[in-house]
């Protein structure tokens, strides 16, 4: 599968989660959208502004292109994971090492508020706040090393043969 092609599929298949997705496919298409990231941002930088740390630039062609591309992108990951006899669902798996870090997170600095407000001695203090940084630092390897292990996953040969999600793409 050529480049257009690619493109033309994962569009052609906006939000279909079913079926399979070839590399080349996925890969394609995940170079499409990285092109028009960058083609957008600088054409926000260009027409808004560049922006500072202190103003962001307020382009809209970035955000137009990142809505119009991520059900698209997010579809052709979950046929690829398909394409290598995986659910699609092993695809959110940073997303969820995510979502349970700020929660353990924001429960350590609700938890560190709370006993900074009842005096309690500095050396419980640092320990929570030791406790807290492990957490981070373990949270943080188990994020990279999911987000690897989907990325192994997705750069994963085709089954050459039909699997449950079905016949393998041409």
């Amino acid at each position: 599968m050529r480049f257009g092609q690619a493109v033309a599929a994962c569009f052609r298949k906006y939000v279909t989660f079913s079926g399979r997705a070839s590399r080349p496919e996925y890969w394609w298409f995940v170079l499409f959208v990285i092109l028009c990231s960058i083609v957008s941002s600088i054409l926000d930088g260009v027409v808004f502004g560049f922006g500072t740390d202190d103003e962001p630039s307020s382009g809209v062609f970035h955000k137009i292109v990142s809505l119009g591309t991520f059900l698209p992108l997010l579809a052709a990951g979950w046929r690829r994971m398909h394409d290598t006899g995986r659910s699609g669902w092993y695809l959110l798996l940073p997303l969820l090492a995510t979502v349970v870090i700020f929660a353990a997170l924001m429960l350590g600095v609700a938890g560190f508020a709370d006993s900074a407000g009842s005096g309690e001695e500095a050396v419980q203090r640092a320990a929570e706040s030791g406790l807290g940084l492990g957490v981070l630092v373990i949270g943080g390897l188990i994020q990279l090393v999911l987000t690897v292990l989907v990325l192994w996953w997705l750069t994963r040969p085709t089954a050459p043969a039909e699997n449950a999600y079905g016949p393998a793409p041409v």
